[in-house]
């Protein structure tokens, strides 16, 4: 048995989800694959995957093996690449992870430059507000918003994000143009934000100056960005979202800001990836140009 080649199918096969895509990644047949990861857990004497006819995920111990195996073949790799000079462009796989709204607004949209930078990475995108386990799922790296808990992890920062107040026009005409986040309360419908791992609402927040409105309620709420912004287009009430990633709809008129006066505290967004002491250079290249295409 090859087993730098079984642990690579074994990795490829956690990270794509999918013996065929990892055959296709590694330019090998599907049974191959197959086999060589059959190998290694009879070398290992466990079990790695869970296979049935419809998926195949990891088990316990695979998932405790992934982050050594995955490890040590991004070493292996990146003292390739610095015994060769550097001379080859990166390529392979990356698997990554984007909020809804930040992922289809901003992130898809860039992705183009990407791809013609860099022709031989390929990209996974995952696109929730649920936050991923990196290592247990087979992720390079994630973009998240808020501050950041994982202690374990590399965090790096990429982008503060602005909210604007806004409503549809069809709905202003209906219930008229809040004066005061007060008449929030009373007049209108409030659409708001929730995390679904906790059922915790997240506030809509004002403050001018000094003084400070924070209201913990919503009428309707929506615990993904981009179904927040179907919301606010949909004429159901106001709410606040990134101004960014609305600007498109601001610009063509079908949401109105509100509340100009008022300010929310912006949002900051980072990278978040595994503290590797030898990052693999496609990651390397990704995360740089992440930050380059976002600085502005």
């Amino acid at each position: 048995m090859n087993q730098l080649l079984a642990m690579r199918a074994f990795v490829r096969v956690v990270e794509t989800g999918s013996f065929s895509q990892a055959a296709n990644h590694l330019v090998l047949p599907r049974s191959t694959v197959s086999k060589l990861v059959s190998d290694l857990e009879s070398h290992l004497g466990i079990k790695l995957l869970n296979r049935t006819t419809r998926a195949v995920a990891a088990t316990a111990d695979g998932l405790a093996y992934y982050p050594r195996a995955a490890q040590l073949i991004s070493e292996l790799d990146a003292m390739d690449s610095d015994m060769r000079g550097n001379k080859l462009k990166p390529s392979g796989h990356l698997r990554v992870d984007a909020p809804s709204t930040f992922a289809t607004s901003l992130l898809i949209p860039a992705l183009a430059d990407f791809q013609r930078e860099y022709p031989d990475i390929s990209v996974a995108l995952g696109i929730s507000d649920r936050a991923v386990n990196l290592v247990g799922e087979g992720v390079d790296c994630v973009i998240r918003a808020g501050r950041l808990d994982e202690l374990s992890m590399v965090g790096r920062h990429l982008i503060e994000l602005d909210y604007v107040t806004c409503a549809a026009p069809g709905y202003l005409e209906r219930r008229g143009m809040p004066l005061h986040p007060n008449a929030l309360d009373i007049d209108h419908t409030r659409l708001g934000y929730f995390i679904a791992a906790t059922n915790k609402l997240m506030p809509l927040a004002f403050e001018k100056g000094d003084e400070r409105f924070t209201m913990s309620e919503s009428d309707y709420a929506a615990n993904d960005g981009n179904g927040l912004m179907a919301m606010l287009l949909a004429g159901l009430g106001v709410g606040q979202h990134f101004k960014r990633c609305l600007q498109p709809h601001l610009d063509s008129g079908e949401l109105v800001p509100v509340l100009t006066e008022w300010s929310r505290p912006s949002m900051p967004f980072h990278i978040l990836y595994p503290p590797n002491r030898h990052q693999s250079a496609r990651l390397k290249v990704f995360i740089e140009w992440l930050l380059a295409t976002f600085e502005d």
